[in-house]
């Protein structure tokens, strides 16, 4: 019985048969050899087992690709040893503009002549600003000369249309602009009256604010 079952078999020691990998088989292996991207060691090798039926290597050798990455990456991984410091030249930081001196900016500059009115001010009142009646006297004194500058404008400007008028009679054509001039002056003769309303107001202003300042200048020598 043994006998018969080891003669079936091929015997103890015959070698068992080739495996014969289908045609499937075969083109799905190249396909992955493809996609490996095995190199050529790799693939004769595969094509030999296919060809003998052999079984398949486990392991195949590294490619040749692969170690020079190996090398680079283990270059990398050294350690620079840090050296010593090394002084550099007064011609390298020369070249490099890190020896330029800052250019020098200078601050806003005061105003001369407000510096002078204020030390004319201590000298005179013993203080830094003028005091607010002082300049209420100044914006008064502005207005009354722009009020006296508008009622001279307006006293020529009537002169000038009266005269026009004259011109025109001379030439026998003041019908035409007698109403459009007559009304022109009669207008500014109202401005005038009203120039001449406002500065009486202004001077007796002015003069009630002189009173008060003598007022209060007295009272302060007495005091001292």
């Amino acid at each position: 019985m043994e006998a018969s079952s080891q003669s079936r078999d091929g015997g103890l020691w015959n070698k068992p048969r080739a495996t014969q990998y289908s045609q499937q088989t075969q083109d799905l292996l190249r396909l992955m050899m493809q996609e490996s991207r095995l190199n050529n060691l790799q693939r004769k090798q595969i094509n030999q087992c296919l060809k003998n039926g052999a079984a398949l290597p486990l392991n195949s050798d590294p490619t040749p690709s692969s170690s020079p990455v190996q090398l680079k990456t283990s270059k990398c991984v050294q350690k620079r040893v840090p050296g010593k410091p090394q002084r550099r030249s007064a011609e390298s930081c020369r070249s490099d503009n890190s020896y330029v001196r800052e250019k020098f900016c200078p601050g806003p500059s005061r105003d001369l002549e407000k510096e002078k009115r204020r030390l004319q001010n201590i000298l005179a009142t013993g203080e830094e600003e003028p005091k607010a009646s002082q300049h209420v006297s100044a914006c008064r004194n502005q207005e009354v000369a722009e009020q006296r500058d508008r009622y001279q404008i307006v006293v020529d400007e009537i002169q000038e249309r009266r005269q026009f008028l004259a011109e025109m009679g001379s030439l026998g054509q003041e019908r035409q602009y007698s109403s459009i001039i007559n009304s022109e002056i009669s207008q500014r003769i109202r401005e005038l009256q009203v120039l001449e309303k406002t500065r009486s107001l202004t001077f007796e202003r002015q003069v009630t604010e002189k009173m008060e300042i003598n007022e209060t200048e007295e009272e302060k020598t007495h005091c001292h």
